[in-house]
């Protein structure tokens, strides 16, 4: 079998693990405190090849590459001014605090809203949490004091899903809450899409490489056929 098969295929796989990763990021290019993720590449290795019968060494072979880790770069970004009195962003670092079914995460969407029992509430309905881990009422006038809302440090933060985080909180964080903000996606869509192209373009050369050689093989298998038809 060809190497050069290998190595192309898992190139293209690289790649299909890449365009998930963007697609996910275009797809949240408009979702308040997303982080984007960065794809790294690994390469397999190489092998060094050499003559089954001296031992001479002959040169390396690349093994192909492969994703090995997609981090999420938590760097904080520009501040939108909504004016909604239940909308916080966060000046700096730091992250709010939620009580999810799955435990306490940890997030930068402060799109929150009121529950029906007057709780403040993320997006998905779940409970934000003041400094001290307690539940924020919301008042009648439907606002809230932006006193009021944990900003925590979280060591080990570890993305859950799109806009979610696990980690240890490790006391307040630097970063300061304000009202009547939000925070933008850090997703640019215009750079993502840049990025996708490129990977497509990427899983289509290796898309031709398997099919040159599986053509250069199949051409090669003829040739031994037709040898072996007028010997």
């Amino acid at each position: 079998m060809d190497p050069g098969l290998y190595i192309a295929a898992a190139g293209m796989v690289a790649e299909q693990v890449r365009q998930d990763q963007l697609a996910n990021d275009l797809a949240n290019a408009s979702t308040p405190g997303y982080k984007a993720g960065h794809a790294t590449q690994q390469s397999f290795g190489e092998l060094l090849l050499s003559n089954t019968s001296t031992g001479q060494v002959i040169g390396g072979l690349q093994t192909g590459v492969r994703i090995s880790k997609i981090t999420t770069d938590l760097t904080p970004a520009v501040l939108e001014q909504t004016g909604q009195p239940l909308d916080f962003g966060i000046a700096g670092t730091g992250f709010f605090a939620v009580r999810t079914a799955q435990g306490i995460r940890y997030t930068r969407d402060g799109q929150f809203g009121a529950s029906a029992q007057g709780l403040l509430v993320d997006p998905n309905g779940d409970p934000v949490l003041s400094q001290t881990g307690a539940t924020i009422a919301v008042a009648a006038n439907g606002s809230v004091q932006t006193s009021a809302i944990g900003v925590f440090n979280v060591s080990g933060a570890a993305k859950q899903g799109d806009n979610l985080y696990t980690g240890t909180a490790a006391g307040p964080a630097t970063g300061v809450a304000r009202q009547g903000e939000l925070e933008q996606s850090a997703a640019d869509p215009v750079q993502t899409m840049t990025n996708m192209i490129a990977s497509l373009q990427a899983y289509q050369s290796g898309e031709t490489a398997i099919q040159t050689i599986d053509a250069t093989m199949q051409t090669s298998a003829n040739s031994v056929d037709s040898l072996g038809a007028g010997s």
